[in-house]
């Protein structure tokens, strides 16, 4: 008997997935399939199981029941390299890539016998070339990638697999730290591959790229398919809906009622450190039941600015005020002293310790603190109790507070951070990009919470990449450009385009 066209068509099948991690059940019996020139989107809330079955497809975790077929024929479970060999390409949402390599090193890395390396550099690296000229994946072979933007070192990942002769790629999260041009170039990237016969697996929480993008959207939620639609019949209410199980509805700031300045700024310059750009001559004043918004293009002058508020920088020139004292001496420890809270914007690197529990995440700024502290040594059993109260309060899915938060989804990180932030009830709330890559659900809850701070008398400072959100959750508007910052602009006095403007330091002073 021959097989029909659509069976010949599938290039991967899921049956009856199953993973547990102790009593939580991340994935509950999973079945789809792909097919060949197919983008298939992924979606569902954070900690609802899209990575754990990404991974047991790749085979980094073996599923407890169920089976994969790749091209018709079973997977070995738990074998990357049979993934690879397989034809199974995926590119992680945090790279995995030598920053002291070149571009090409990395893409051969693993590739090459260890007692041929070095061998047919030369065809390797016309491949290369001509794999960046058909997809569209514009960065140097011979280029560090250390070097290179966030972007960029995406490309090359995306070459990784594709060298090694990917026909099924897995994108997860792919735009999460990409500005919107790149995620553009991105999509152009897609649909090249998918002319081509490559098939994707596309995560992702951002709704507008699902819709764009994809041909399918299957939905996932507490580890079970609750939801297959095709992309031409459905929006992004309803995929919202069937993320969470409910509709979602924005956050509609009321009325700010501003009361006094707690943190001033005068003319303050910090240095430039390597490639980051320094502050120069900032004025910036954070005043108590107010949310300021600081937009502005990655990379102009905000990462210094949330480093000087955490206490990681000094002003090389300027001063700062704190509720009308002038700081003398500042450092991270005086910044907590002053009941500054900070949500960083890598919640990886800076925000958590990835080895360390939750209950030794949740206590982390303020286990010196009692009740954590008594008479010089931790109460463990406080902390424990501490982050059951987080948990708890902030809806961070996770088997227990035991668990090392490395396990975590990046949403219920995100959660932990915040509640650990906010349970200290801070008077001034830095909020570095704080819904980077977030589900809807979790955004929503995230700006609620920041909005509810605000009611509560902090001054909050949201630094945002994503016009969109600073527009909806401010009370006034900023713009960073180069170091330097705009007027203040109240809500709705100035259009995106406007912003834009300003953006991209063309902004000129309204006339007086």
């Amino acid at each position: 008997m021959t097989e029909t066209k659509e069976a010949q068509d599938v290039v991967l099948r899921l049956s009856g997935i199953t993973k547990r991690f102790g009593v939580l059940v991340a994935n509950d019996a999973i079945s789809f399939s792909l097919a060949r020139g197919e983008v298939v989107a992924l979606l569902g809330e954070n900690g609802a199981g899209k990575t754990t079955l990404m991974n047991i497809l790749f085979g980094h975790y073996t599923a407890d029941e169920g089976t994969v077929e790749v091209f018709g024929q079973p997977l070995p479970a738990g074998l990357p390299g049979a993934a690879l060999a397989a034809g199974v390409g995926m590119v992680h949402q945090h790279f995995t890539l030598a920053g002291n390599m070149t571009v090409l090193e990395n893409i051969l890395l693993g590739t090459e016998p260890l007692w041929g390396v070095g061998r047919g550099r030369a065809a390797a690296r016309r491949r290369v070339l001509a794999l960046s000229r058909d997809f569209g994946l514009a960065v140097h072979p011979d280029a560090r990638v250390a070097t290179l933007s966030v972007g960029e070192r995406q490309r090359v990942e995306i070459l990784k697999a594709l060298y090694r002769e990917a026909r099924i790629l897995i994108l997860d999260e792919p735009t999460a730290v990409l500005t919107p041009q790149e995620s553009a170039a991105l999509f152009d990237t897609l649909r090249r591959a998918v002319a081509q016969g490559l098939s994707v697996i596309f995560i992702s929480h951002k709704l507008h790229e699902v819709m764009a993008v994809s041909s399918r959207v299957l939905v996932l939620r507490h580890g079970r398919l609750v939801g297959e639609v095709a992309t031409a019949e459905t929006d992004r209410p309803q995929l919202a809906e069937l993320m969470v199980g409910t509709e979602i509805t924005p956050p509609a700031p009321t009325e700010a009622r501003p009361g006094a300045t707690l943190l001033k700024l005068k003319t303050v310059s910090t240095p430039a450190r390597g490639n980051r750009t320094g502050l120069r001559g900032v004025d910036l004043e954070l005043r108590a039941g107010q949310i300021l918004g600081l937009a502005g293009v990655s990379g102009n002058g905000q990462g210094a600015l949330a480093d000087l508020i955490s206490g990681l920088e000094t002003p090389s020139a300027g001063s700062m005020e704190l509720a009308g004292t002038e700081i003398s001496h500042w450092s991270p420890r005086a910044a907590l002293a002053a009941r500054i809270g900070r949500i960083p914007e890598d919640r990886h690197r800076t925000g958590t310790i990835a080895d360390f529990t939750l209950t030794e995440n949740a206590v982390l700024e303020r286990y010196a603190e009692p009740p954590v502290a008594r008479r010089g040594w931790i109460d463990w059993s406080a902390a424990r109790r501490a982050a059951e109260q987080v948990i708890k309060a902030y809806d961070v899915r996770c088997p227990g507070p035991e668990t090392r938060i490395r396990l975590l989804s990046g949403g219920n990180m995100q959660k932990l951070i915040l509640g650990r932030v906010l349970e200290a009830q801070p008077m001034i709330i830095l909020a570095n990009q704080p819904v980077r890559g977030l589900d809807i659900g979790a955004v929503t809850y995230v700006q609620e919470r920041l909005i509810a701070a605000r009611d509560a008398g902090a001054a909050v400072l949201l630094i945002s990449e994503d016009l969109d959100e600073v527009l909806t959750l401010s009370d006034v508007v900023r713009v960073i450009c180069e170091g330097r910052l705009s007027p203040e602009f109240p809500r709705g006095s100035k259009t995106p385009a406007e912003l834009g403007q300003w953006m991209a330091g063309q902004g000129v002073p309204d006339a007086a």
